[in-house]
């Protein structure tokens, strides 16, 4: 084991400590993209501001060529909660026994800097390939998701520029790097519903209409549906209440209105749409009055069985050995926004355990290894064998 303050200090480590010591808490960036512009255009990357709002975003492409092959990624992490909690300070990168500590180190600073390691070795290696590679980067992921990859999509969108392959840099793995690849990701509706009803005094339950016990039924039913049966990529869709209110505090009044809150976490099985007409005939079935207000937060992805897809697979094995598992499971990413654009998208990154978590980190000698992936990738895309080399 190594001890509290050596590792092996590798050109990835390097650069994610660089990256890990810039305090980007949503949407700011801490200066993490200045210093990524800086090693990409010796590179021969046109760079492209495309900020919104607080968020700054980068557009940066090499080559005009197809296949266009983009990295995707965001530089902004969460805040870092009470910092006497951490045993080393969240924005100082610190290693010890064997790995690298500070906010961003699992979500996602380290898949960043093994992207632009793995960019600058296959470039030395194969400096004119047939095609193009973009990096698609975002200081707003973490936050509301409204100023950050959104606008770079709605950008290429207007000028008709479509991607061929990405690969976004999300802390994928569950024990060890390339275990798991996320192939796709379940769509998020969500809706805000309110059941009228008739206030009264408590004694006198005939005066007034409970909300409560009208909802009831209606409740116990939704819950119970079956809203579909999921296909091979994805699990059946879901229905969760997360929040419920209702009452004025007091324990002698029927109240006037009930709330609740919740979510479909939803497969490419069933539209919004539909579990919308679904949702409103139980409603409606139970004779409810109600005001209802919907939220989509994102559409289902999936990427099948493909080149990208096994390029992926195949490079997991040559490095580590695994064989990878494919999965859909998990919350929303920006990989929502980009498959607009993008046929086939993928999900790749290292452990996900400490993300978001007080001492977050990631081992170091995973670091390397995550950036090997990344390249050979590149070479599978592009064809590139390992004695074309330069």
């Amino acid at each position: 084991m190594l001890s509290t303050s050596f590792a092996v200090e590798t050109p990835v480590l390097t650069l994610a400590r660089a990256l890990i010591a810039c305090p980007s808490v949503t949407p700011a960036d801490g200066g993490a993209l200045a210093l990524i512009r800086a090693r990409l255009a010796p590179l021969g990357f046109t760079l492209a501001a495309i900020d919104r709002g607080e968020t700054k975003n980068l557009w940066a492409r090499r080559g005009t060529a197809r296949p266009l092959f983009c990295f995707a990624g965001h530089v902004d992490v969460v805040p870092p909660g009470s910092l006497e909690a951490w045993t080393s300070p969240p924005f100082a990168p610190t290693v010890r026994n064997g790995c690298l500590y500070g906010r961003g180190a699992a979500d996602m600073k380290s898949s960043l800097a093994a992207m632009l390691v793995a960019v600058e070795n296959f470039l030395a290696a194969f400096p004119n390939p047939p095609g193009s590679i973009a990096f698609l980067l975002t200081s707003d992921e973490e936050g509301e998701a409204l100023d950050g990859t959104t606008a770079v999509v709605e950008a290429l969108k207007a000028r008709g520029e479509t991607l061929d392959h990405c690969l976004v840099g999300e802390p994928t793995s569950v024990s060890h790097v390339g275990d798991m690849v996320k192939n796709g990701r379940r769509g998020s509706l969500s809706g805000k519903l309110r059941v009228k009803g008739v206030q009264c005094h408590i004694a006198y339950p005939e005066k007034g209409k409970n909300p409560i016990h009208a909802l009831a039924p209606a409740l116990a039913e939704l819950a119970a549906t079956r809203w579909d049966e999921g296909n091979e990529y994805f699990p059946p869709t879901t229905w969760q209440v997360s929040n419920f209110h209702a009452g004025t505090g007091a324990n002698n009044v029927v109240p006037a209105f009930a709330d609740i809150l919740f979510n479909f976490r939803f497969s490419t099985a069933s539209t919004p749409e539909a579990l919308q007409q679904r949702f409103t005939a139980i409603l409606d079935k139970h004779a409810l009055e109600y005001d209802l207000a919907w939220t989509l937060g994102a559409r289902p992805f999936l990427t099948p069985k493909g080149e990208l897809a096994e390029a992926i697979r195949k490079a997991i094995q040559e490095e580590t050995g695994l064989d990878p598992e494919f999965s859909t499971t998990g919350g929303t990413s920006d990989g929502r926004f980009i498959a607009e654009i993008c046929p086939q998208l993928l999900e790749f990154g290292p452990v996900n355990a400490t993300s978001h978590k007080i001492d977050e980190h990631i081992a170091t000698d995973a670091l390397p290894k995550l950036a090997r992936i990344y390249e050979r990738v590149l070479e599978r895309v592009f064809n590139c064998a390992p004695c074309q080399r330069r």
